[in-house]
């Protein structure tokens, strides 16, 4: 029987949550216990749980603050919040899990299922050491890229260009790497757009930094620094333009 801590600042939602999770039906014992900070962090070391979901926001400190006092995390984590969006994009940023306040039944059963199946391949704690650095407002960010195989952990002027191919995104960074993660093109683009990437094509982002030159042949092309060819749209071609003049 897989263990669920449920730490959050409100016993309403302790319990709320509990409920639901009972409700699924699953091989679970639900632990609605840690209202804070030091609570929290009591309640991982005497449950040792497989998956806490745990609120961003307490009294005497944040869920980070929790996690960082944790040296073996071996859970999986899925935070609550409200619609903080600094902490969103932090958590987003290092492939984590999270529900927004209030909790949708069906997000939190998905939520729960997706924790359950990613227990057995807690091996490493390289998530939480990005999220450590991606909270800190004058970090470089750190982007954490999940393959089949494999959790890369990923800095921004690593990436060179992304392109889609349906519902992967295939990743080229420097030094010839390739990374294909089953994630839409859609969701890095939204991720990045604030990192100076900018999408020039449907199926193409790429990081304004690598860009080497635009050439007018063939309807025109975004030539990188690899130098492998971008096509750019037209309707792209104004923007484009202009943050190049930015740079």
């Amino acid at each position: 029987m897989k263990k669920i801590l449920i730490i959050d600042d409100e016993n309403r939602t302790q319990e709320l949550i509990a409920k639901m999770i009972d409700s699924f039906g699953m091989d679970i014992q639900t632990i609605p216990e840690g209202e804070n900070v030091q609570s929290g962090i009591a309640a991982i070391e005497k449950y040792n749980p497989d998956i806490v979901f745990l609120d961003i926001q307490m009294p005497d400190g944040t869920g980070f603050d929790v996690l960082a006092s944790i040296p073996n995390k071996n859970f999986e984590v899925v935070f609550i919040t409200a619609h903080e969006e600094f902490a969103i994009k932090a958590i987003k940023f290092s492939a984590l899990d999270y529900l927004l306040k209030p909790v949708d039944l069906s997000e939190l059963k998905a939520a729960t299922q997706k924790a359950i199946d990613a227990i057995d391949d807690k091996e490493d704690h390289s998530q939480f050491e990005a999220l450590q650095s991606n909270i800190q407002p004058n970090e470089k960010r750190r982007l954490v890229l999940k393959t089949q195989e494999s959790v890369h952990v990923v800095e921004l002027d690593q990436i060179i260009r992304c392109e889609a191919d349906r519902n992967y995104t295939s990743f080229f960074l420097v030094d010839n790497k390739k990374i294909l993660v089953s994630k839409t093109l859609k969701e890095y683009e939204t991720l990045l757009s604030g990192h100076n990437f900018l999408r020039v094509q449907q199926s193409h982002l790429v990081n304004l930094n690598f860009i080497d030159r635009y050439d007018k042949k063939n309807g025109g092309a975004v030539v990188m620094k690899d130098g492998s060819e971008v096509p750019l749209s037209p309707a792209k071609r104004e923007v484009f333009f202009k943050r190049l003049e930015n740079l």
